[in-house]
């Protein structure tokens, strides 16, 4: 059989029953040997990917739908549908399926849709067909009955709606419709409600072309307005004849596309609002008519995509001053409309879309009509703003840095938006929030473009801070010219709140671009005016933004900081929210203890120096103590700067040892025999002098010599390092051979203060003594919890307990 391609979208059902595009591609029908069958292929047409490789299995129930569309299900909750472009190509692949099936190709569904009992299928086999009462007013209870009889069983649902088909059915309830209306026949208009509601829970494109056509759709809607569980009948024709009005805001040329807006819109009506709300049971059973007013809302927008005189006047009416505010509005409404529809489109097609608007000039007529008075215009151009920032940032930040080189910042696209979120007089801002999103999405790094010959950040950034910035800061730069701010109600704090997020924003992602203008406008002091304000969300927004710049450990922010004292807001804030356990009071002492945690040396001094006595008195957390303590031990560090110095050599030159080398040593450890041992003097804690000293020291010899080449490398470096006066913390092993085998740890070297080799040191050769002040001196520095067999020194924060003992203390224990 040979393969016919032909131009397809491939659409899934989603959960929330709406279809989800999955490209589109060329279909075509073949065996497949990996399925063992007859299947659908369809490739993509961008890259040839599959996009669909689905078995035509015997059993699968196919529709087709509006001549150009197959539906089918391919598990029990994974519904496909394939598009054609061309009815001929539907009709192909509709051929080949029941060709499968052994179907007749004039059918429009090829199998029931579930599987029926063994006894249903037996009765229906002995009667082939259904069949309908006679279409009389007498008879429309019968009917009734024989609908709701057929709903519950799948396959008399199929022989209903085929007998209703042919029989041209439909029409015929209808006439007796309008014979019921003008006999006021109550009973048997509720009759016709349920029969019509039956027709829909059928599921079926055929009924429903029918049903929406021109001439029947008005009388069906009339169908059911008369709920029996209601005591009083709807007037649905009236409103849609009466107060639901069509307007052409420009003339449609084209019958049919006029005549599919009219019938979408009334469709969506009775989904929306006629029909009652289904229940669990029924609401896939209504799948079909989603499916129809999702493809003829994609129809809509291909068909006005493709008149360009339509577009063309659209546009130039939007930004023609001689039009009116009233027709203006339409036009937008029209639009924004319009764009809403854009969202059924695949992501090629709206791709091709948003061009086509782009180059009819969308952006400068937004411009023109958010510069417009009209609240409800300038509302509705936001939102197709929205649309156009949502799909693509970049081409909305391409216009306005080309707008930038004609026009004054004044009358900027992004200063409008800036300014209508400023201005906006909704009491909750719910515009001006929405306007802040965009806002955020066009300042966001992450979505943009870098290519070899530009940087999107760079420039789009140098755009923004030059051009827009000092309008977004604004508001906050008035309010905050005293120690209060001028105005402190709640419009305001919550438009300066949308301010300092956005600021916020930009201190996380920005670099130096908000670095620079927060230190040249001092902004952070301007911001911190707000911690008094009377709201204490506005207040919390000011130490967040604080917060966010101190989380970046940055020392140009830190200095300048320091230099105007912007701590002295947020302690005082916290005095006067006294000892409340409230958001204020534990949001201020965690960026304390951010600063004592993270050691950021600079914010500690400046802290401990200038607010140290206002908080000495608050005991209830140790995060002020513990500044302090910080503050202390740099002092120290400071004033002792050899000590320093000799903890950071400990610090550099540890020795390290990784997980196989720890084994070698522990194997060789209980390896050695102790009759090899010399004997031996060596040091070693006084809780273990019961062990003999060789066995300790002898395999650490042999490791250590293995780590010559090392040791004499760090010799030699260390040699340079002048550390006189001080106690060092190696130590010296002589064995009675008369062999001198002085052993450092890995940290310090032979000639440092205290070793062997240097001359005059406490534990040089000839030096009375040395071995008990080297063993008083080991077990203070290399020992902690039991035996140390190589000097291994404690992690930083180990050593920093030590550095917080006073020297005097330490002295004592030295010589002890």
């Amino acid at each position: 059989m040979t393969d016919t391609r032909r131009r397809v979208k491939v659409y899934t059902l989603n959960e929330d029953r709406q279809w989800d595009d999955r490209g589109t591609g060329h279909v075509s029908s073949g065996y497949v040997e990996r399925l063992k069958g007859m299947s659908l292929l369809v490739r993509a047409e961008s890259d040839g990917s599959l996009l669909l490789e689905s078995k035509i299995n015997p059993n699968t129930a196919y529709q087709k739908q509006q001549d150009t569309l197959i539906v089918w299900s391919e598990a029990e909750n994974y519904d496909l549908a394939l598009s054609f472009q061309e009815k001929a190509g539907c009709d192909e692949i509709w051929e080949k399926i029941c060709q499968v099936q052994g179907k007749d190709p004039s059918v429009d569904i090829t199998q029931d849709l579930v599987d029926e009992s063994e006894e249903e299928r037996f009765d229906d086999m002995s009667s082939p067909g259904l069949e309908l009462p006679s279409c009389e007013l007498s008879r429309l209870e019968e009917i009734a009955e024989l609908v709701a009889s057929s709903l519950p069983s799948p396959l008399r649902r199929e022989k209903l709606a085929l007998a209703l088909e042919n029989e041209g059915y439909i029409k015929k309830l209808l006439e007796i419709f309008h014979v019921c209306e003008d006999l006021e026949n109550i009973e048997g208009l509720h009759h016709l409600y349920e029969i019509i509601k039956g027709i829909f829970l059928l599921n079926r494109t055929a009924l429903f072309e029918v049903m929406f056509s021109e001439e029947c759709i008005m009388d069906v809607i009339g169908c059911l307005e008369y709920d029996p569980s209601l005591s009083q009948s709807r007037k649905h024709r009236e409103f849609l004849t009466k107060t639901a009005k069509f307007k052409e805001v420009i003339p449609i040329s084209d019958p049919e596309l006029k005549q599919k807006i009219h019938q979408t819109y009334r469709v969506q009506y009775i989904q929306d609002m006629v029909l009652p709300t289904p229940s669990v049971f029924e609401e896939n059973m209504l799948s079909t008519l989603h499916s129809f007013i999702f493809f003829n809302k994609v129809e809509i927008v291909g068909m006005l995509q493709e008149d360009e005189k339509f577009l063309t006047d659209l546009f130039a009416q939007l930004t023609d001053e001689a039009t009116d505010d009233e027709k203006r509005q339409e036009l937008v409404n029209f639009l924004k409309e319009f764009c809403a529809f854009s969202q059924t489109l695949q992501p090629q097609n709206r791709d091709a879309f948003f061009k086509t608007l782009s180059n009819m000039g969308i952006l400068p007529a937004l411009e023109v009509i958010l510069g417009m008075d009209d609240a409800q215009v300038r509302s509705a151009a936001t939102d197709i703003f929205s649309y156009l920032v949502e799909y693509n940032p970049s081409m909305v930040r391409e216009f306005v840095m080309q707008e930038a080189q004609q026009n004054d910042d004044d009358i900027l696209l992004i200063n409008l938006i800036i300014e209508h979120m400023i201005c906006d007089t909704d009491p909750e801002l719910g515009g001006a929030v929405q306007l802040m999103g965009l806002l955020r999405t066009l300042v966001d790094p992450e979505n943009m473009l870098a290519t070899a010959n530009k940087t999107e950040k760079t420039e789009f950034l140098g755009f923004f801070y030059k051009h827009c910035m000092h309008v977004l800061t604004a508001p906050l730069l008035a309010n905050t010219t005293e120690e209060k701010p001028s105005k402190d109600d709640f419009q305001t704090a919550q438009l300066l709140a949308l301010i300092l997020e956005l600021l916020t924003f930009c201190v996380e992602h920005h670099t130096y671009h908000i670095k620079n203008y927060i230190i040249n406008k001092d902004i952070l002091r301007r911001v911190l005016v707000l911690m008094s304000s009377m709201h204490a969300f506005l207040a919390l927004c000011a130490l967040r933004f604080k917060r966010k710049i101190i989380g970046l450990k940055d020392e140009f922010y830190n200095r300048y900081i320091m230099k105007s004292f912007l701590f002295e807001p947020v302690v005082k804030a916290f005095l006067s929210n006294g000892s409340r356990y409230n958001l204020m009071n534990s949001a201020i002492i965690e960026m304390f203890e951010f600063i004592r945690v993270e050691d950021i040396k600079s914010l500690t001094a400046h802290v401990i120096e200038n607010y140290w006595k206002a908080l000495e008195d608050v005991d209830y957390v140790q995060t002020f103590k513990g500044l302090k303590l910080r503050y202390e031990q740099q002092r120290e560090r400071q004033d002792n700067p050899k000590l320093d110095s000799m903890r950071s050599i400990l610090r550099n030159h540890r020795y390290r040892r990784d997980a196989r080398t720890l084994e070698d040593e522990e194997e060789m450890w209980f390896n050695t025999d102790e009759d090899d041992m010399e004997d031996g003097e060596a040091v070693v804690p006084p809780s273990d002098k019961s062990k003999n000293d060789e066995d300790i020291m002898e395999p650490i010899s042999k490791f250590m010599e293995r780590k010559k080449f090392k040791e004499s490398e760090e010799k030699e470096v260390l040699l340079k390092t002048n550390l006189s006066g001080r106690q060092s913390p190696s130590f010296k092993l002589s064995f009675s051979s008369g062999t001198k085998a002085n052993l450092t740890s890995q940290s310090s070297a032979s000639n440092l203060p205290g070793s062997p080799g240097s001359p005059g040191s406490p534990g040089s050769p000839g030096s009375p003594g040395s071995v008990s002040k080297s063993t008083s001196q080991m077990a203070a520095i290399t020992t902690k919890g039991g035996l140390v067999g190589l000097v291994d020194y404690p992690d930083d924060d180990d050593e920093d307990d030590e550095e917080s003992i006073p020297l005097s203390q330490k002295a004592k224990l030295e010589s002890s």
